[in-house]
């Protein structure tokens, strides 16, 4: 054996070790976890993708259009215009002001069918479900604190995603994200929440549910999305 092929088959041993090496880091460091703290169900290591109002149907979001959310058919329109990540003005969009919460998220679950029927389990999965008033989503507007890199921020639940529509065991229990795509993706934001965040591509983050008394001042109160279901409106 000479010279060249030792040098060659020792590159290739060393990649075979850092690649194993990575799986190992990521499953220890980045192993999704589901743990109550003080009470609250903390989803930890979960990978977070970004999405936005507006957004065209592409492969990257299996081919869903954005300018329609799961509880809203208007919500381009309702929002002022597309929130685009790439013409930004401080978190705002940088064409204009918009008219909903430009710090909102996306989790899998939809608590109405794809005929805009209440699912019959939804009220007793959900844990605030007691109370549902006509018209309404358990779902929407719900607010949801985000960690990563050391930063905190706070959005609100105003789609359904990112591939995932039903899975239910993950957003209100302990199971993993179903979904299959991008290491098992179980979170989508805005673009200002991946900025703040400092998220670029995609990153794993820790989220929980938070009631609204218990949102801190900061720009995501500065425009609270209110509008209910808004189904052919």
């Amino acid at each position: 054996m000479d010279a060249v092929t030792i040098r060659r088959k020792g590159w290739l041993l060393l990649g075979v070790l850092l690649l194993a090496a990575l799986a190992v880091v990521y499953a220890c460091c980045f192993r999704y976890r589901a743990v109550m703290v003080g009470g609250v169900l903390v989803h930890r290591h979960v990978f977070t993708t970004m999405f936005w109002v507006g957004e065209a149907a592409t492969a990257d979001n299996d081919y869903i259009s954005n300018s329609q959310s799961a509880w809203d058919d208007n919500w381009r329109t309702h929002f002022g215009g597309t929130d685009d990540p790439q013409a930004r003005h401080g978190w705002l969009p940088a064409a204009f002001t918009p008219r909903e919460n430009p710090f909102y998220c996306a989790l899998p679950y939809n608590d109405y069918t794809d005929n805009n029927a209440r699912k019959p389990e939804a009220a007793h999965i959900i844990p605030w479900g007691r109370i549902w008033p006509g018209g309404t989503s358990l779902c929407k507007n719900h607010w949801v604190q985000i960690t990563a890199h050391g930063r905190t921020v706070y959005a609100q639940w105003e789609d359904s995603g990112p591939f995932e529509y039903n899975d239910a065991a993950y957003v209100f229990g302990t199971r993993p994200p179903a979904s299959t795509h991008f290491l098992h993706a179980g979170l989508d934001v805005s673009p200002a929440v991946n900025d703040y965040l400092h998220l670029g591509n995609g990153w794993f983050t820790d989220w929980h549910f938070v009631n609204a008394h218990d949102v801190p001042p900061g720009p995501w109160r500065e425009v609270v999305t209110k509008r209910e279901i808004s189904w052919g409106k």
